[in-house]
């Protein structure tokens, strides 16, 4: 079964007091130790980001590695293969893009997909499992990026976080910049098995997933799963 856990926002890097999103990811996995690697292309290898990714992993019940472009390892495939979860971060998407076409990392992705490792990201480690998805990769102006494909439709992530998102990806739909797709607010997953969106859950009470179609700007509410329900009270 091929799995890919999208996040509008939110996770480590985003709510450091909010382990939710991150728990379900890893319960994800068939193993109760998974190898979980994190790839922070899109930050430019950031150390601070790398280092937030440890600082959560590393307590939890799973063997964190990350994978740098910067400073690559000797048999990338090998290594990705090896993994049970690979966990994209945010950061420019278009940069991500052109990186991993570089170094192959776009046909290794995909065979890990295929092989069933879990595909998981926040952001531009959301949206580049989509044909396309709306980035700010190119400055202050949203525009849409032809992303991998391995889901059909486009993404946009920070759909409440972010005040200029929710109304740029309505007109581009509208205006057929781009095609219909979900847009996630922070705190929300989108959990895909192979193509077809199985849960949508959360980590924040009021966040949602949405189906934006380009009939009159349309949107419609997805059910979605509070993961915090069974610790309140």
């Amino acid at each position: 079964m091929k799995q890919i856990i999208a996040m509008g926002g939110g996770g480590f890097s985003m709510e450091q007091d909010n382990p939710l999103l991150d728990e379900y990811i890893l319960n994800q996995a068939k193993c109760t130790k998974p190898k979980i690697c994190f790839i922070p292309t899109a930050s430019g290898d950031a150390e601070g980001y790398i280092a937030k990714f440890y600082a959560f992993f590393e307590n939890q019940l799973c063997i964190p590695s990350h994978l740098s472009l910067f400073k690559p390892r000797e048999n990338i495939e090998k290594f990705l293969l090896n993994q049970d979860i690979i966990y994209v971060g945010g950061g420019n998407t278009k940069n991500l893009m052109v990186l991993w076409k570089e170094w192959g990392l776009d046909h290794i992705l995909k065979k890990a997909w295929k092989e069933g490792i879990i595909l998981a990201g926040i952001s531009a480690g959301a949206i580049c499992w989509f044909e396309e998805g709306l980035t700010d990769s190119y400055g202050d102006k949203l525009e849409s990026l032809k992303c991998l494909g391995f889901l059909k439709g486009s993404c946009c992530p920070h759909f409440d976080g972010e005040e200029e998102r929710k109304p740029a990806y309505h007109q581009m739909i509208d205006n057929a910049q781009m095609q219909p797709g979900i847009a996630l607010d922070d705190g929300v997953a989108a959990h895909f098995f192979d193509q077809s969106l199985k849960v949508a859950v959360s980590s924040r009470k009021e966040a949602s997933a949405y189906k934006v179609n380009k009939n009159e700007s349309t949107e419609e509410k997805i059910e979605t799963i509070y993961l915090g329900a069974d610790r309140l009270g």
